[in-house]
This record gives structure tokens, C-alpha cells and sequence, in this order.
């Protein structure tokens, strides 16, 4: 499935990136439906950073789903190689459940606009194939697989695609 989104940042592109890059955990407050962002490590590096940051979701599992997925389950790693240069950030998600099953990643794009704005830039796929999951008969797995690829795109790919709204507003509220 292709996650893909474009917004206008009403802010320099030198403010969005870094917030983008260095303050992404302050915009948790700002998502409805994550509890936090947590830095596990970072790497600062000659023209960029690694960044391995934890979602934490504070969204209700479905019923059916709560048997299988546990709250321990509701949170997802993200990878990240900024490239302060090119201005882009290539990004990987491993989810907590089903983690052989499920494939994330991407890039994002921050693109300088003439108004002093900032055009934000996802482009990224995700893919579920349960038949990697191990344990899951595959009667089961083709009468649950509907459900748990609901549940797993509709907990990440919204997140995705709101970060920059909730950008948008940390920023309003809080630029300098």
C-alpha cells in the first residue's frame, strides 16, 4: 500500500527540518492518538543524524484483535538517516506485532517555498504478508488477515500523514 502526502508548513523550511529532526517527541501532545515519542538513540554524523525513535499509541484495539495484539504491541520503531544536506529524511518502521509480517518505510522531502513556507513531502509503502507470521494456521490467518491489516495500516499510516499538521500546530504554537 503507497502512504503518500504532501503539506504546506506555513513555517522556513530551516525551522520545519528542525523540528522535524530534534524535537519530534515535543509534537506527541499534538497527535490525538499517541501517548509519546521516545528517542532510543541517536548519532549525530558529519551532514546528518540517526535517529531511532518509539511511538507509543494510545489508540483502542478492535475487538477481536485484542486476543492476538497486546498493549505492548501498540508502539512501532522508527529508523531514520537524516540528510541535512538534501534536506530528506529515509525512514523505517518496524512494528512490534506480526514484525516479519509487516514492511514500512519511506522518505520525506522538505522543500523550501518562496512565502517563507515549507512544503513537506511523504512518499512511502507499507506491505503485510501474514503468511510470514508463524504459528497463525492459515484457515485462521485468511479470516483474521482482513482485521489485523486493518488494525496495523490504521494505526501507522494515519500517524504518518497527521505528523505534519501536528507540526504545523506545535510550531504556531511554540516558534520563536
Amino acid at each position: 500500500m503507497r502512504i503518500q502526502s504532501a503539506s504546506t508548513i506555513t513555517h522556513p523550511i530551516d525551522v520545519v527540518y528542525d523540528t522535524y529532526r530534534n524535537k519530534l517527541s515535543e509534537t506527541a501532545a499534538y497527535m490525538p492518538d499517541i501517548r509519546e515519542i521516545v528517542c532510543e538513540s541517536r548519532e549525530e554524523r558529519e551532514g546528518g543524524a540517526t535517529i531511532h525513535n518509539v511511538w507509543i499509541s494510545s489508540a483502542e484495539m478492535p475487538r477481536g484483535i485484542n486476543k492476538i495484539v497486546r498493549p505492548e504491541h501498540l508502539r512501532w520503531d522508527d529508523y531514520a538517516e537524516w540528510n541535512d544536506v538534501e534536506r530528506t529524511v529515509d525512514w523505517r518502521i518496524q512494528v512490534r506485532v506480526f514484525a516479519e509480517a509487516v514492511t514500512c518505510g519511506g522518505t520525506n522531502r522538505f522543500i523550501a517555498k518562496g512565502d517563507g513556507a515549507t512544503e513537506l513531502v511523504l512518499d512511502g509503502d507499507l506491505q503485510i504478508d501474514l503468511d510470514k507470521v508463524r504459528g497463525i494456521p492459515s484457515m485462521l490467518g485468511r479470516r483474521i488477515k482482513p482485521r489485523i491489516e486493518s488494525f496495523i495500516i490504521g494505526l501507522v499510516t494515519p500517524n504518518l500523514v497527521k505528523v505534519n499538521a501536528c507540526l504545523q500546530q506545535y510550531l504556531d504554537e511554540n516558534a520563536s
